[in-house]
């Protein structure tokens, strides 16, 4: 799987990006798995769909969804403050 390019557009910059030693290791573990070539492209493309995510859901969600706003409509849900005094959370 390459992203690289893509869009056409093959110049790179390089920058430095600290994060957390947990982090860089759940990276370290994953990258090659999820069929990425290098950290630094499986990083990319998370940063490519920060900078555009994809706004398509599941079936499975947009079932979920639609069944929510049938409870809704019939009345069967119950107010944030009242599901959380049933569950016993605090704020």
């Amino acid at each position: 799987m390459s992203t690289d390019t893509e869009n056409g557009d093959d110049r790179m910059r390089k920058i430095n990006v600290r994060v957390p030693e947990p982090l860089l290791e759940q990276i370290e573990a994953q990258w090659e798995r999820r069929g990425y070539s290098s950290k630094s492209e499986a990083i990319r493309d998370a940063l490519r769909d920060w900078v555009d995510p994809s706004t398509k859901l599941s079936d499975e969600t947009l079932d979920d969804l639609e069944e929510s706003r049938e409870q809704r409509e019939r009345g069967e849900t119950v107010s944030e403050e009242e599901a959380r005094e049933r569950l016993g959370l605090d704020d």
